[in-house]
């Protein structure tokens, strides 16, 4: 076994936060969708898009998967999802 696949092998274990953020997600847009909405009513599609982001980069690095390229690595990281919800929080809070 290389260096390199061993090294793989161990960074690519199932995250718990990011898996939970994502689950949380998931389950609060199923059950409370007026939460991606704004004060009026109507959809928030920037706040949809960065929670949608949040749980994506969730669930790919809560199952372990961790991708080659580095773009679609930071993309879908833990760190991607934190900042994610950050953002999500912020533009809520802007409403």
């Amino acid at each position: 076994m290389t260096a390199q696949s061993k090294a793989e092998r161990t960074s690519s274990r199932t995250h718990l936060p990011s898996l939970a953020a994502a689950l949380i997600i998931m389950l609060m847009g199923t059950l409370y969708p007026p939460l991606m909405a704004n004060a009026a009513g109507q959809a928030d599609h920037g706040l949809a898009m960065s929670l949608f982001w949040a749980m994506s980069a969730g669930f790919v690095r809560g199952v372990g998967f961790v991708p080659r390229a580095p773009a679609w690595r930071w993309l879908f990281s833990g760190g991607a999802c934190a900042v994610a919800l950050a953002l999500a929080a912020f533009l809520k809070l802007l409403q």
